[in-house]
């Protein structure tokens, strides 16, 4: 007969949406949890004022033709985040297990995917939906034009540091090229124009582009955001008693165990389409 043993432990991917790019928030206000608003903040540009009167060309006596140089303004948007809500049951015979061990089960299974989880969510739900798509007509490209079309945009729409959203299957691609590094003081992974880079397992999970289209085998799908800032509601376990766990009629026990977040990011959302076979 063999003997029963402790369940091998497991750690999420250290680089994923949690690992370290995103600004935390552990939050306990049930309104936040619901989803979030704001007025976005560096999506408006910073212009060069350029003064008519330092016009060489313009004579001091000379008057100037049409109306005077205007400063530009710019309205701040609205921004939102809707929730995303994972969890990991436990079923187990209710005659050999018990309700706190379901519950330790259900707890230790969530913890180790919850980062997938969410992943898998945002890419869904946010990634594929509001995307601008700058594959080039011909096509996938390879991998560093991928990223050089992603921080450009990036640059140009918003200027302060982002983040890059990649599948794992792309990882090694990445590290091949010398596209990021390990910020030795952070451990995070980065781009050489300190662009912050999530690797996702729940991205490979989906690996689709704008719209949510799968992707055709032997390519990916590359995402750039602005900053995230991710707020996270305790993990709640259902029941939370161990009487109502209990199916009477087949003596199973089930128990799950719950948690929300809310992921949010700022001011663009573009992606691109790369190759990852040789």
């Amino acid at each position: 007969m063999l003997k029963a043993v402790e369940a091998i432990p497991g750690k999420p991917l250290p680089h994923g949406i949690l690992g370290g790019c995103a600004d935390i928030r552990d939050v306990t206000d049930v309104h936040e949890l619901l989803g979030v608003e704001w007025l976005a903040l560096g999506c408006c540009p910073v212009n060069v004022w350029h003064d008519p009167c330092l016009d060489d060309e313009e004579s001091p006596g000379d008057e100037s033709p049409g109306e005077p140089a205007r400063k530009e303004f710019c309205r701040p948007r609205a921004e939102h985040a809707e929730p995303i809500t994972v969890y990991a049951g436990a079923e187990c015979s209710a005659l050999g297990s018990t309700y706190a061990e379901a519950r330790a089960h259900a707890q230790a299974s969530l913890l180790l995917g919850e980062q997938g989880a969410v992943e898998a969510g945002f890419w869904t739900n946010t990634l594929a939906m509001a995307a601008a798509d700058l594959t080039p007509r011909e096509g996938p490209v390879h991998i560093a034009e991928g990223v050089a079309r992603l921080e450009a945009f990036l640059a140009e729409t918003y200027g302060g540091q982002g983040v890059l959203h990649v599948p794992t299957g792309g990882a090694a691609l990445l590290s091949c090229y010398n596209l990021v590094h390990q910020d030795q003081a952070t451990g995070t992974l980065r781009t050489l124009a300190g662009n912050g880079v999530v690797v996702g397992a729940g991205y490979s999970a989906m690996n689709t582009g704008p719209g949510n289209l799968p992707a055709p085998p032997g390519t990916t799908w590359l995402y750039a955001t602005g900053p995230l800032v991710i707020r996270r509601g305790p993990a709640e376990t259902l029941p939370d008693q161990p009487g109502p766990s209990v199916n009477t009629g087949i003596n199973d026990r089930r128990v799950l165990v719950e948690r929300t977040y809310v992921v949010a990011t700022t001011c663009t959302v573009s992606a691109v389409h790369v190759v990852t076979r040789p």
